[in-house]
C-alpha cells in the first residue's frame, strides 16, 4: 500500500515538475526560470521561518499556561512540510508550500489532518496507548503511581 504512494511522490511529481520548468523555460527563458525557482525557495524560506517562530511563541504560551499546544502541534509539523516543500524546486511544490504555510490554509489543512487522525484511531487503524510515569525510587516510602512534584 506505501509502495504506490512512494513511487507517486518520488517519481512521478518530479517528473512533472520537471515538464512544468522545461515549458516554463521555453516560454520565459532558462534564465528567468532559474530565478524565479531561486526566488520562491529564498522568499518561501523566510516566510515559514516566521510563521515558524510565529508557532513557537504560541506553543510557549499554551505551556506556560499549562495547556497542551495540539493544534499549535499540528500547525507547525504543517509548516515544516510548507517549508520543505518550498525549498524544493518547481511549481507544484511551491504551491502546495505555500497553502501550507499561509495560514488560512494552514488551518484548513490541519482540520482535515486532525479529522484523519480521529478516524485512523477510531478505526482501530492507530492505537494511541496511555503513558504512565511511576516512581521506581520507593525509598522514601511512596508508594504512589503519580509522579513526584517538583522539589521531592
Amino acid at each position: 500500500m506505501i509502495f504506490p504512494r512512494l513511487l507517486f511522490l518520488f517519481v512521478v511529481v518530479p517528473l512533472v515538475e520537471l515538464s512544468l520548468l522545461i515549458k516554463l523555460g521555453k516560454y520565459l527563458g532558462t534564465l528567468n526560470t532559474i530565478l524565479i525557482v531561486i526566488l520562491t525557495g529564498i522568499l518561501g524560506a523566510s516566510f515559514a521561518r516566521s510563521q515558524g517562530a510565529n508557532i513557537i511563541s504560541r506553543i510557549r504560551q499554551s505551556l506556560s499556561r499549562g495547556e497542551i499546544p495540539g493544534d499549535e502541534m499540528i500547525q507547525g509539523l504543517l509548516i515544516l512540510a510548507g517549508g520543505l516543500m518550498l525549498i524544493t524546486p518547481g511549481f507544484i511544490t511551491d504551491l502546495l508550500g505555500l497553502a501550507l504555510i499561509l495560514p488560512p490554509s494552514r488551518k484548513l489543512a490541519a482540520g482535515w489532518l486532525l479529522a484523519y487522525f480521529k478516524n485512523k484511531i477510531r478505526g482501530g487503524q492507530w492505537q494511541v496507548n496511555d503513558i504512565r510515569f511511576t516512581n521506581t525510587d520507593d525509598s522514601e516510602g511512596n508508594d504512589s503511581d503519580d509522579p513526584p512534584e517538583i522539589g521531592e
